[in-house]
């Protein structure tokens, strides 16, 4: 009998442990809308996250968007036409910088969009409004900057340090200062829903090459977040193979400086604290031998225990 209740205890504490942990993958939903870097115009970074079970998504980045949406469709992650799904579930963009393989899917699709909130940095959101949404280039569909306002889009600038509710969501985003070839900027957006955080990081390069600090103060700031198990997963490009000189990486990194750049991470969040964490591989570089390249390199160099995620665009997972 005593042996009967202590198999029973045991399957009670395996389920709730299994509960548990099926309820930490379920705390967003992720959709690739594009993947690459490079030159694959079908395939560029944007990444729909929502909070699990809602249709309500922020596009992190928008390199891709029309061509990204097809495709989950076609892959039933979607129920409902490309227009249902730009117009009423994307609900905002946050733009990391303003480099057109990051920006040409929300300029291109912005005549067929809905009324919604375009979130930057200051100094992205004068970029896009000066170059591309300035009603030469391009008719301005926002409500600030040069020419017409059509006001399809509100630009609302993002300040450091500052945490910002995400429009006709339940989630908050919070940025981080990024080197992308010193000194041009980039982005890191951390996004809060409840209590379960999402980080996404824009084009870096290493501290180390980049003669900055910017990585290292983003590990700072996220590392009890690791620590007490509240961050979810982390969204960060490695753009070439570990062969790419540094005077060529233009502020990208490579599967080496990912791993170095995640042992700082470590050592502020403490040892194993990156044991099965997810790390979700972004802008990966054509050509396609140095896409497999770069995967065999980050596989060989996971000393970490990382569980690394490739995605493929128009196919959805959770963190």
């Amino acid at each position: 009998m005593k042996i009967i209740k202590m198999l029973l205890v045991s399957l009670v504490l395996i389920s709730a442990n299994s509960f548990s942990q099926k309820k930490q993958k379920a705390a967003f939903q992720v959709v690739p809308l594009g993947v690459k870097g490079g030159i694959d115009e079908k395939n560029l970074s944007a990444y729909l996250v929502a909070p699990f079970n809602t249709t309500d998504y922020i596009c992190l980045d928008a390199g891709t968007i029309n061509s990204g949406i097809e495709k989950a469709i076609e892959n039933k992650v979607f129920k409902v036409s490309a227009s249902e799904v730009l117009r009423k579930y994307i609900k905002g963009y946050l733009i990391s910088h303003a480099h057109l393989d990051h920006v040409s899917g929300l300029i291109i699709n912005s005549p067929a969009d809905s009324s919604k909130t375009v979130y930057a940095t200051k100094r992205c959101m004068e970029m896009m409004e000066n170059h591309y949404f300035n009603d030469q280039t391009w008719a301005n569909f926002g409500d600030e900057g040069p020419g017409f306002h059509i006001k399809r889009y509100h630009f609302q600038t993002l300040n450091i340090g500052e945490e910002t509710p995400i429009a006709n969501t339940t989630m908050t985003v919070k940025i981080f200062t990024l080197s992308h070839v010193n000194p041009f900027e980039s982005t890191a957006f951390l996004v809060k829903n409840n209590d379960a955080f999402v980080l996404y990081l824009g084009d870096t390069g290493p501290d180390a090459v980049e003669k900055s600090n910017n990585l290292k103060e983003l590990w700072t700031a996220v590392a009890p977040l690791v620590q007490n198990k509240k961050l979810k997963g982390i969204f960060i490009e490695v753009s070439f193979p570990n062969e790419q000189p540094d005077q060529f990486l233009f502020g990208h990194l490579t599967p080496k400086y990912l791993m170095d750049e995640l042992h700082e991470l470590e050592k502020l969040a403490g040892k194993d604290s990156l044991n099965g964490f997810k790390i979700v591989v972004t802008h990966l570089k054509p050509p396609a031998k140095n896409i497999v390249k770069i995967k065999e390199q980050l596989k060989i160099q996971n000393d970490l225990g990382l569980k690394f995620i490739f995605p493929e665009q128009g196919k959805s997972f959770e963190l």
